[in-house]
């Protein structure tokens, strides 16, 4: 056989109907890889030609060839037809032949993030480095699509994610916890009280599904609320309670009384209640320690604010006369009640006379005149102070909807005032960058809220505050030089 002959490389699809080049292999008894190599061995391949026929058969022949993908099929054309090409026409052939398989088999862009468009001519590494950077880049920028949220399924999938959720609650929510939520969330009113002095809060006796009805006479009423089973139904703008109750547990602070949102359709409610408006609803502690006076029951003690910033700086409680139960609150309270109160931005307890910003004409401080006060820090006095009877020395955090709206440019530092150390647990979960996710993982807990709120992307931006002003407390602490504080057990 003389040299220079050359075989003829041929791609096609493997079919039925292709029995021709199957039967022409089995012939020559060439199988895939195997087949240049035999035919350049018999000497029908030039060894000029070697190099380029034996790089375009290692291309065009992909691993799937049995799958019926594409191949590459060897023919012995010189054989049947006699053919006998020139040198230059036949390395031609084969190079154009080769660079055919190359382009059918190479994969498209899409499929290839990291290759250069075909249209741009060859370059520096440099340009190349900054092309895949750019691409790289662009990558990390696009959307990813939102999973569907787990509220945000069908009746019959929604059911089996509940299911889900009550097997995997959040490590922060204790059992008791549950229980309570779960109380406010379906207990059945079976009475409800007026509190003095807060016409639109309600207390209400609940009873847990599958509790025997038990004697509701006006003189049992009470030891209804001492066994726990009671709440206060307050009004639908307070649903940042709920909010409140769930960063208080994610934080670790564990102060904030348990609270849920609901809607009422209770007969023994007033219309105003059971109009479907989502209210939040607080478990009612029994044994909250107030002060007999009617004026000051939010109080288990009355302290000023001079007497509160001294017993700061001295770091010890400050005792005054008929001030037992402050006597004996450590001052790690008060730091996790200021941490608490800043990252909501509530008021009510440390400033409610708006000493720390400038408060809109619509504020209550300038409705009621109190922010006159300011000039004159002795008349300047805490609220919502309020400890259990069972555990005096721990803080008890009440009417914590905060204000989410309040503009970064009027955040209240006052609310920081006196404080040189934080919880160093709730520090570090607010730098973490966990936060948000968190939170979103706690709220699923409560599905009213949650649906109500559009799931996730609608409590985002609510989220996002608070995240933001956890991100200025942290510079807050670092431009003061201020110290974290290990939690003892509580």
């Amino acid at each position: 056989m003389p040299r220079g002959q050359v075989g003829y490389l041929r791609l096609g699809r493997v079919c039925p109907c292709e029995s021709m080049e199957r039967d022409a292999l089995e012939e020559e008894g060439l199988k895939d890889y195997g087949a240049y190599g035999k035919l350049q061995k018999r000497g029908l391949v030039s060894e000029g030609y070697h190099a380029v026929a034996m790089f375009a058969l290692h291309k065009a022949v992909p691993e799937t060839y049995p799958n019926g993908k594409c191949c590459l099929f060897v023919q012995q054309l010189w054989r049947r037809t006699a053919l006998k090409l020139p040198t230059p026409v036949a390395l031609g052939l084969l190079l154009a032949l080769a660079l055919l398989a190359l382009a059918h088999l190479t994969p498209p862009l899409d499929h290839s993030p990291q290759m250069l468009p075909a249209s741009s001519p060859p370059g520096s590494r440099q340009e190349v480095a900054a092309f895949l950077s750019r691409r790289r880049a662009c990558s990390k920028r696009l959307p990813v699509p939102p999973s569907r949220l787990k509220w945000d399924q069908p009746p019959v999938q929604r059911r089996r994610r509940q299911q889900e959720v009550a097997g995997n609650t959040p490590p922060w929510l204790s059992d008791d916890d549950l229980q309570k939520m779960q109380l406010l969330a379906s207990g059945r009113v079976v009475f409800k009280t007026r509190i003095p002095a807060h016409g639109q809060v309600l207390r209400v006796g609940l009873q847990a599904a599958g509790d025997a009805e038990g004697d509701l006479s006006p003189a049992s009423l009470e030891g209804h609320c001492r066994d726990g089973h009671c709440g206060l139904i307050k009004r639908p703008g307070d649903l940042y309670e709920v909010l409140a109750f769930h960063l208080d547990r994610v934080l670790g602070l564990n102060r904030s009384l348990p609270a849920v949102a609901r809607r009422f359709t209770s007969h023994l409610l007033p219309y105003s209640y059971t109009d479907g408006s989502l209210r939040p609803i607080i478990w009612w502690a029994p044994d909250l320690w107030h002060l007999e006076d009617v004026n000051n029951d939010q109080n288990s003690c009355t302290l000023g604010w001079l007497q509160y910033q001294e017993m700061l700086r001295s770091h010890r409680p400050t005792l005054v006369a008929r001030n037992a139960p402050c006597s004996s609150i450590p001052r790690g309270e008060w730091s996790r009640l200021a941490l608490f109160d800043f990252l909501l931005q509530v008021h009510d307890r440390l400033d409610r006379y708006c000493c720390g910003f400038h408060p809109d004409p619509s504020e209550p401080c300038m409705e009621e005149m109190l922010h006159e006060k300011c000039r004159n820090p002795v008349e300047l006095v805490l609220v919502h102070i309020l400890v259990r009877r069972s555990a005096p020395s721990r803080l008890v955090f009440v009417d914590n909807a905060g204000r989410p709206q309040q503009p970064e440019e009027k955040l209240n530092f006052r609310l920081l005032q006196g404080i040189d150390s934080f919880p160093a647990a709730a520090v570090a979960m607010l730098r973490s960058g966990r936060l948000q996710s968190l939170l979103l993982e706690s709220l699923r807990m409560d599905r009213e809220l949650w649906e109500s709120q559009g799931g996730a992307e609608g409590l985002r931006p609510l989220l996002q505050t608070i995240d933001r002003r956890a991100c200025t407390l942290l510079r807050y602490i670092q431009e003061h030089n201020l110290t974290v504080f290990e939690d003892s057990v509580h």
